[in-house]
């Protein structure tokens, strides 16, 4: 080639090689990881990740940090907020935070290296990541081999003891053993004669003595009561909603029942936890109240607008989530809502594919299937065929409607207008005005409308209106005829001050009465219509009066003693057959009300699940990709299509958690059962079982009896027998004075070189003193009773103080309002259901004595203990004294207990000294 072609060519081959430079991919080694090691490491790298985002390694580089999902976007420079960051004005968000800002060049690399991809090859990482899943927890259970000598728990204790020179201390007496071992199974003392029972056994054979008292106290339904209460501590169980308004969970009660029968069945485990997940294709509908023991708003506590109906269902499904993944797999995958997990290997994606299997499942009520609530149904329509009866009785006695008597004044709850017999199809109610001056919409709960025989014609009336308010689950038109009642079950006009509707009936009918109310529960006292006419279609397509308010009395909101239904202007002896209707039907309401509520269990509702999509930050208004069910990717491979069925992916999602082959299942419930039994599990955070929490003190020991639990087919009973038949559970929990290097090589006895002794939890306080007092209610299930005034609401719960029938029941079935400690023994750090509690930490205050001594609960179960006393020992004073110490105590009173009991009683009576055993540390600590 000339020298004047290779001139001529020239600009062609400068622009030839310029275009090949430019097309030049990035080269992520030699022009980008230079810049990140400059400016970015010191706070994104290895020693320090802020915001947790780390950059110096490929896999954490592009997963979410704690305020963005992901910092880079492949292909998309101008969405990464790492771009972002580097080129903003604004000095607050400018990055890196310290010294000079990255040169245009620098910001030109990064820009190009996303927008081609942001290629990171695979090996090139300068550090090596840590593997977030070798983690003990997260491998296979580790059994014996074939080979290795059969262990015990004994076997392992003595093990570990041996490495820090320590041995297991001598065993208990016998009247600490049976007040232990009946404790931990019951929640109760034991009586004197099972005292005295176990003694003689126990002189003649410890070990079988152990053996027949644990299998009675298994046996015992109180064994459940008290095993109930350490699982509904875990799930958070309460009666009330949550939240400000806190509103009563009327029907919540069936679930505690649940478990409390799941543990005296020794219904296995691996069942248990499918029941709890998907008892509605078990046959245990009120099992799935598991799934929404959590706080929840309710519709009417949530915005209007779109964005907060959304963030609302998010926070109700992460509830259930969050429920399941502490409770049976000790993890906190709840983490992960807004970013990749920062400990566990759980990302963001894992988290809302576990949202998926739960996410048709909705907070409310669901009819029970169960023998017992159709013996309710029959019941309550037995009741209710009854009530219907005495209210066509009772209509008689009251004043027709335009007769020119003058009728009750409207009333809140119930009101009855009553005409002469009229055929007609359709009726019309309608509201010409409300109190308060009309500032609100009116609002009716039932109109009920009766003809001649008694017979309600509403249930099958077409019903329309004026126009309506909708309220989901609270306010809606076809709530006006549904026969249930209440301001949740209510239409609501969207007319202030007024408004109709109208009743027409598949044929024509005699009626003579219409019945109506505000809300029949008493609850709300507003939006009551007290101007209004009742008007039917006599078949020509008019409308004509029947009844209106002109002819009731005034309506007085002052006055609050005016009667649903009064015998003014009866005859004496109308007056007295229609007292004797009221006080029939009194009882009546209440056995209906008390059957239909057993008839329903606040155990979810279910329909087509929700799309679910990876959240941006968590928050719902920034949706990125869809999801479909699957299980947390480190534990395994489960996966379903976006359009699995509802129940399928619960079903599915219980299968995987119940696998035997489950790393964390068995080991996480054998640690609960462990800690029942010794205050503090194997490992101490019991709900956490993952980075962060804390390793077990024993874990071949924890490994074998996650073994043995599977291999005895999942019976918690089963592990109950081998803890406490154990040498190890049976040791005497004092320390030798003697010998202190053990207190100070393991104060806490984690080793377990004695046994650790620990106060009652508030429950089982409250129980042994109803016990002793000879005042515990046995009664078993059912709605619980009160321990205040109120059963839910925004404030002002007055404590209950004196307590009778129901009141005297154990703890477990007391009415638990959320968030509201019990006033007297939830001083003793009695879980307010506002949170998980997976262990409770013992505390010492002052209240807690005071509380304990000066109580009305404590003075009332004093001066009942002392009745007791001297029915059971006469008149004799000493007698009294030793009988007193062995119903409280399991013991004779010794010479110098005796001596200085005497005195005192004979000068301030019995009932302080059953007073003082109360607030002792022998009756309120197990020994």
């Amino acid at each position: 080639m000339t020298l004047g072609s290779v001139i001529k060519s020239f600009p062609l081959f400068a622009v030839l090689l310029s275009t090949s430079v430019v097309a030049a991919p990035m080269d992520f080694v030699r022009e980008v990881r230079p810049i990140f090691e400059e400016h970015c490491h010191d706070c994104h790298g290895p020693d320090k990740q802020k915001s947790g985002f780390r950059i110096d390694l490929k896999d954490k580089a592009f997963r979410s940090g704690d305020k963005h999902s992901p910092n880079l976007v492949p292909g998309r420079a101008a969405d990464s907020p790492l771009i972002h960051f580097i080129t903003t004005d604004d000095e607050e968000e400018r990055m890196p935070p310290k010294g000079e800002r990255l040169s245009s060049r620098e910001i030109d690399i990064l820009t190009r290296w996303i927008d081609e991809g942001a290629v990171w090859p695979d090996g090139i990482d300068v550090v090596e990541a840590d593997d977030r899943t070798d983690h003990w927890s997260f491998k296979p259970v580790q059994t014996a081999s074939a080979s290795s000598e059969p262990r015990s728990i004994d076997a392992f204790i003595d093990a570990k003891l041996a490495e820090k020179r320590l041995h297991r201390s001598p065993p208990a007496d016998a009247v600490s053993l049976i007040r232990r071992i009946t404790f931990d199974l019951t929640g109760l003392p034991p009586t004197p004669e099972e005292v005295h029972e176990f003694q003689g056994e126990h002189l003649r054979n410890p070990q079988s003595a152990i053996r027949n008292v644990v299998d009675r106290l298994l046996a015992s339904p109180r064994y459940g009561e008290r095993w109930a209460q350490h699982w509904l501590d875990v799930v958070r169980y309460a009666d009330t909603h949550g939240f400000e308004v806190n509103t009563e969970r009327p029907n919540a009660w069936p679930y505690r029942d649940y478990v409390i029968r799941a543990f005296n069945n020794d219904t296995p485990y691996d069942q248990f936890i499918k029941e709890q997940i998907v008892g509605d294709a078990m046959g245990q509908d009120a099992a799935t109240g598991f799934l929404v023991t959590a706080s929840v708003l309710l519709p009417g506590q949530i915005g209007k607008d779109e964005p907060s109906k959304r963030l609302a269902r998010q926070d109700s499904i992460d509830e259930i989530v969050t429920n399941i993944g502490q409770t049976f797999l000790g993890l906190s995958v709840g983490c992960a809502r807004c970013h990749d997990h920062k400990f566990d290997p759980i990302s963001a994606k894992d988290y809302y594919s576990m949202q998926a299997f739960v996410a048709g499942v909705e907070y409310g009520d669901r009819p029970l299937r169960t023998p017992e609530a159709e013996a309710a149904r029959q019941e309550a329509a037995q009741l209710k065929a009854r009530l219907t009866e005495i209210d066509r009785q009772l209509s008689a006695f009251v004043p027709l409607a335009q007769s020119g008597a003058e009728r009750p004044r409207v009333n809140f709850q119930k009101n009855v207008d009553r005409f002469p017999p009229v055929k007609t199809r359709r009726l019309r109610f309608t509201v010409r005005a409300t109190m308060s001056n009309n500032l609100r919409e009116p609002c009716i709960d039932e109109l009920e409308v009766f003809t001649t025989d008694g017979k309600n014609l509403s249930p099958d009336a077409t019903v329309t209106s004026s126009g309506d308010t909708i309220v989901a689950n609270r306010h809606d038109l076809k709530f006006l005829n549904d026969g249930e009642f209440g301001n949740s079950r209510s239409w609501m006009s969207n007319e202030k001050g007024g408004g109709w509707v109208s009743l027409e009936f598949a044929s024509g009918q005699t009626i003579e009465r219409v019945v109506w109310g505000r809300d029949r529960l008493g609850k709300f006292k507003d939006r009551l219509a007290i101007d209004y006419q009742i008007e039917i279609d006599p078949g020509d397509g008019t409308w004509k009066v029947v009844a209106d308010s002109t002819d009731r009395r005034p309506f007085d909101p002052k006055d609050k003693k005016e009667p649903a239904f009064t015998t003014a202007g009866l005859s004496p002896d109308e007056a007295s057959a229609a007292k004797a209707l009221m006080t029939e039907r009194k009882p009546l309401e209440a056995q209906v009300k008390a059957a239909t509520g057993a008839q329903k269990a606040f155990a979810g509702t279910f329909r087509i699940p929700d799309d679910i999509h990876l959240l941006n930050r968590g928050d719902p208004e920034q949706p990125v990709e869809p999801v479909t069910p699957a299980v947390l990717s480190s534990l395994g491979k489960l996966t379903l299509s976006r359009d699995a069925d509802e129940q399928k992916r619960r079903l599915a999602l219980a299968d995987w958690i119940a696998s035997p082959t489950h790393p964390l299942t068995a080991r996480v419930m054998v640690n609960r059962l462990w800690q029942g039994h010794f205050g503090i599990g194997l490992v101490e955070t019991a709900s956490d079982f993952g980075r962060m929490g804390t390793p077990p003190t024993h874990p071949e020991l924890l490994d074998w009896l996650a073994a043995e639990f599977i291999r005895s087919g999942w019976s918690v009973k089963h592990l109950h027998r081998l803890i406490m038949t154990s040498e190890t559970y049976r040791q005497s929990s004092g320390s030798a004075i003697e010998n202190r290097r053990p207190l100070e090589v393991d104060a806490d006895a984690r080793l377990l070189w004695r046994y650790p002794g620990r106060r009652l939890e508030a429950e089982s306080i409250r129980d042994s003193i109803l016990a002793v007092s000879g005042q515990l209610n046995p009664k078993m299930y059912g709605r619980g009773y009160d321990l205040f005034d109120k059963r839910g609401g925004l404030s002002g719960f007055n404590p209950v103080e004196h307590f009778t029938g129901d009141g005297l029941r154990r703890m477990i079935y007391a009415h638990k309002v959320r968030r509201e400690t019990e006033a007297v023994f939830g001083a003793f750090d009695c879980p307010d259901a506002g949170q998980s509690t997976a262990r409770r930490i013992e505390s010492t205050t002052p209240i807690q004595a005071l509380n304990l001594f000066n109580s009305p609960f404590t003075l009332d179960q004093a001066a009942a203990f002392a009745e007791r006393v001297k029915n059971e020992a006469g008149n004799d004073e000493t007698a009294q004294i030793h009988r007193a110490y062995q119903l409280a105590l399991s013991r004779d009173a010794t010479p110098e207990e005796l001596n200085d009991a005497l005195p005192l009683i004979k000068t301030h009576g019995l009932a302080i000294l059953c007073r003082a055993l109360f607030n002792s540390n022998e009756f309120l600590f197990v020994p």
